[in-house]
């Protein structure tokens, strides 16, 4: 992914308001994130643990999400968890039921689309090794890293073509 900017981001959102989107809390790291090694650019909210934003670029267009996360009962250590994105295996509540209002009509009578995703949306890191989920078992697959990231990559799709149709 390319660097963008804060104004690139607010500008992206297409599930949200330019009200809302203009007062979110932007991450304040931009200049240190790893860009070469994002698909997306996704974050919480500090000061509402119940919001979280996806920021892909498709096609030369960024499409901003705004997510929702449930907050549902914590699991034990035991439980394992699989984000659908990236397919990586978390415990103790490494991943969430993410929704976001869907675009157009559909959004504006109240239709979501939800998704489990990796809580702290670092689905990218995961997928090149970059970062390894505490407390999981490394599944080991025959696929390349080329090809995790074009699986990573093709769920992201389906996702933001889920909530914009």
């Amino acid at each position: 992914m390319r660097p963008v900017t804060d104004k690139d981001i607010r500008a992206s959102f297409v599930n949200c308001s330019k009200g809302e989107a203009k007062r979110l809390d932007l991450p304040r790291d931009l200049a240190d994130r790893p860009w070469d090694d994002l698909d997306f650019l996704g974050w919480r909210d500090p000061g509402a643990p119940d919001r979280a934003y996806l920021v892909a670029e498709r096609d030369d267009t960024l499409v901003g999400i705004a997510l929702r996360v449930t907050s549902g009962a914590s699991r034990n250590f035991t439980n394992r968890s699989m984000c659908s994105l990236c397919l990586t295996t978390h415990t103790s509540g490494g991943v969430a039921l993410m929704t976001a209002r869907r675009t157009g009509e559909p959004g504006r009578q109240g239709n979501t689309v939800g998704q489990y995703l990796c809580t702290d949306l670092a689905c990218s890191l995961y997928t090149r090794g970059k970062r390894k989920a505490p407390g999981a078992e490394i599944v080991e697959e025959s696929l390349t890293v080329a090809d995790k990231v074009a699986r990573t990559r093709s769920h992201l799709f389906s996702f933001v073509d889920k909530v914009t149709a």
